[in-house]
């Protein structure tokens, strides 16, 4: 006969940290969510990096942006788990027998370890030769730029918020120089208020932007995603002008 335990006398099956002398309380919370948290402990079952990897993963299955054959770029790829993503589902390792081999290429400022089916560079992408370096490795432009970049935390969340949102518009100036028309931008901004202008900018380059909060993103977390899809290539320089010229011309 199977004996039964009161609540209070049943196992916790959570991970439990003690807290080290020095170490401070919050780190120690840090250290037990993660632990716990079961997009952790799939990341390490599935191989992937990190548990940003079923981000991509849930907005993919969503919005199907990467398909066979599509050239993807991830900017600031590091530790990979975007990358790992990019390279099952675009093909870049021939592996659908009978589907188009897409390719993968990540930069990043620091150097990352290599990743199969990945092209992977240490490289700025805001310096002035960096899409046309991107474009050269990729042989073209790109179908997809991914971005889940953010800037060091301040610990200030107005300050944090103002500064994901200026990396997340110069990314999206960067996708502008080097996707193909019909292509896809996905990046990670901070839900705060001023995301106002990055919107305004993504709806007259491309037809439909939405903003998006994958399961994967921590129920806590003012982090959203915005995924613009259809690019309408660069503006026609004329009608730029014109748009700008005053009453009188």
């Amino acid at each position: 006969m199977e004996k039964k335990t009161s609540g209070r006398g049943q196992r916790d099956l959570r991970v439990k940290v003690k807290s080290a002398r020095g170490r401070k309380l919050s780190s120690t919370l840090w250290l037990e969510r993660q632990l716990n948290d079961p997009y952790v402990q799939r990341a390490k079952k599935d191989g992937y990096r990190g548990r940003a990897a079923y981000k991509i993963l849930e907005l993919d299955d969503k919005y199907r942006f990467l398909v066979p054959g599509a050239r993807v770029v991830d900017l600031g790829c590091a530790p990979g788990g975007w990358c790992q993503v990019a390279v099952k589902r675009v093909n870049a390792l021939g592996e659908k027998s009978g589907k188009a081999m897409g390719t993968v290429l990540g930069v990043d400022l620091q150097q990352i370890e290599p990743i199969a089916g990945a092209e992977l560079h240490q490289l700025d992408f805001l310096a002035d030769d960096a899409d046309d370096l991107v474009k050269g490795w990729l042989g073209g432009d790109a179908d997809v730029v991914m971005s889940d970049m953010a800037a060091s935390s301040s610990g200030h969340k107005q300050t944090d918020h103002l500064r994901i949102v200026a990396l997340c518009e110069a990314a999206a100036h960067f996708a502008f120089d080097v996707l193909t028309p019909g292509g896809t931008f996905v990046a990670k901004v901070l839900a705060g208020g001023a995301e106002g202008d990055l919107q305004k900018l993504l709806k007259q380059r491309f037809t439909k932007v939405v903003n998006v909060k994958p399961p994967a993103s921590r129920s806590d977390s003012s982090e959203k995603f915005v995924v613009a899809t259809g690019y309408r290539g660069a503006p026609d320089p004329e009608s730029d002008d014109q748009d700008s010229a005053g009453p009188l011309g």
